[in-house]
């Protein structure tokens, strides 16, 4: 791939994304003004358990991107590399928390690079709000009843509250 300074700049922010966060958001609005465009990439493994399904995620994932100008949301189970070949992008956007963050991300942008060179990882640090803010934890605390608002976007807070709700009847 040849440097073309009038090239659009096209990132790919892969994720679960199993609930979208607000530090998701935070990243992607940060993110949109560095990149032409950036590409909310739900990876999914259908040999893996989430709490909403490829389609739920996107679905709130474009409802509170639809104000962001140049945010497309698009799912994925395979290579990532592959993905961003096939999509024409070749930079892989991903955001950093806290320093055990570090190694794991590290090691997916050498095996990327390893893949094709073409490709970069731009890391962007999380913001002080959300820096210890994960879906992972959002999801534990919500299905013990506990508070997530203002952690999420408003319309997640209130599908996690019904996606827990029916689970616990």
């Amino acid at each position: 791939m040849t440097q073309d300074k009038f090239a659009s700049r096209v990132a790919v922010y892969p994720g679960s994304f199993d609930p979208i966060t607000n530090g998701h958001v935070d990243i992607i609005k940060r993110g949109i003004r560095i990149f032409d465009e950036i590409i909310v990439l739900v990876a999914y493994n259908v040999n893996k358990e989430t709490l909403f399904s490829v389609e739920e995620r996107i679905q709130l994932i474009q409802e509170n991107m639809k104000e962001i100008r140049g945010v497309k949301v698009d799912c994925h189970s395979g290579l990532l590399v592959d993905y961003l070949k096939s999509s024409g992008a070749s930079i892989i956007l991903r955001g950093m928390r806290a320093l055990s963050d570090f190694e794991y991300e590290f090691q997916m942008a050498l095996m990327n690079r390893r893949q094709t060179r073409e490709i970069e990882t731009v890391f962007l640090m999380s913001g002080f709000k959300w820096f210890y803010t994960s879906s992972k934890l959002i999801k534990e605390v919500a299905s013990i009843g506990g508070s997530v608002k203002g952690l999420v976007p408003d319309n997640v807070h209130q599908r996690l509250i019904e996606k827990y709700n029916n689970i616990r009847r």
